[in-house]
């Protein structure tokens, strides 16, 4: 007879976001691009123009869904938002060629990278990490992801956020300084993908600050919409 598990405290949900057509995705890990857009790094005057992307994480219980409420966190006053390229991993592996990344794909999906602003500026004059800044709960919306072989490898696609019907952002996913591939690329020469992974791949500029009662909608073409509410801190 097998063993009974004994768990000393209540099992700890998993995390998957709906996949396009049914189902769901489990998520492992969120990694996440900083400074893959030109036009980002200008507006925020951080980072030489030749840097390269850096990488870093969020819980994955950051993860929000689609039509999401999210409350105001705390330890900020200026709350921002950053819509960006989902890649779902489909399949891992350990320094991966750029022109094999995409053999590693499942699907895409748009975001979210949900920042304390004031938070990331105080991190970056203290030389601080920056999870205070950017993994904290609820930072991480994602919308329904699309199945890679239902998606168009997004080269030229234009992605934007609205905030209460306002346009914010506007890019185009081929202004990413660095691809998906190259992206994957990267990555892996750091950590080990693995199946269930989800990587932000960056924002383009127009990022700026939010309020309780604001409404963000995320719209990449060719992708499902992701909308989410901002509502008064929680007591």
């Amino acid at each position: 007879m097998s063993a009974v598990v004994q768990r000393v405290l209540p099992a700890i949900p998993i995390t998957e976001v709906p996949v396009v057509g049914g189902g769901f995705f489990p998520v492992r890990r969120v990694y996440c691009v900083g400074r893959n857009y030109l036009d980002h790094i200008r507006e925020m005057k951080e980072a030489d123009e030749r840097d390269p992307p850096f990488f870093f994480q969020k819980p994955r219980d950051a993860i929000v869904l689609d039509g999401a409420q999210v409350s105001y966190p705390p330890f900020t006053s200026d709350f921002q938002f950053e819509v960006e390229l989902v890649v779902a991993v489909g399949r891992g592996g350990r320094n991966i060629a750029a022109y094999d990344a995409l053999d590693h794909v499942w699907g895409y999906a748009v975001g979210i990278d949900l920042t304390r602003r004031d938070r990331q500026r105080d991190a970056r004059d203290q030389q601080l990490p920056c999870e205070v800044a950017k993994s904290f709960d609820a930072s991480a919306p994602c919308g329904n992801i699309a199945p890679a072989r239902d998606a168009r490898y997004f080269k030229e696609s234009a992605i934007t956020l609205t905030v209460n019907g306002n346009e914010r952002q506007r890019g185009d996913i081929g202004q990413m300084i660095w691809s998906v591939p190259e992206v994957m690329a990267q990555l892996s020469r750091q950590v080990t993908l693995g199946a269930g992974d989800l990587i932000y791949t960056g924002t383009p500029a127009g990022v700026g600050p939010v309020v309780p009662g604001d409404l963000l909608a995320a719209h990449i073409d060719g992708l499902p919409s992701l909308t989410i509410t901002i509502t008064s801190p929680e007591v």
